[in-house]
């Protein structure tokens, strides 16, 4: 199949479109990706969580983005892992090195909201 660029949708078909896309990207997360369910359950604790961590609504709002934050380093640690595994399964320095540095993000993603969550809570 070739690519044509002069007839890629446009306008509101193509936002209706990529929400589509979208949409099914979540639903196989949701499906696929244990590490995805869980830390949007995290998010749907966190919700609530941050209303009686501060009333603060500038730390509440942090707090809460800190969370999703680790959703989007999981989304990308799962997008390089799927293409390494696309472009070959056979085991190499390279692939393992990709999918490390992917879960390297959403390590320091965790550790960062962690950070946030403990000055919130102690206020440090």
């Amino acid at each position: 199949m070739i690519f044509d660029r002069d007839n890629k949708p446009k306008g509101i078909r193509r936002i209706y479109l990529a929400t589509l896309n979208s949409l099914r990207a979540i639903q196989w997360l949701m499906k696929n990706e244990a590490a995805f369910r869980q830390e949007s359950m995290l998010l749907l604790i966190a919700i609530p969580s941050s209303f009686y961590v501060t009333e603060n609504i500038i730390m509440q709002f942090g707090l809460i983005l800190s969370v999703i934050f680790v959703l989007l380093m999981e989304i990308i640690n799962t997008a390089i892992e799927v293409v390494v595994d696309r472009v070959s399964l056979d085991i190499h320095p390279l692939s393992g090195l990709a999918k490390d540095l992917g879960s390297a993000l959403v390590m320091i993603s965790m550790i960062v909201a962690l950070v946030l969550w403990c000055v919130a809570i102690f206020n440090f």
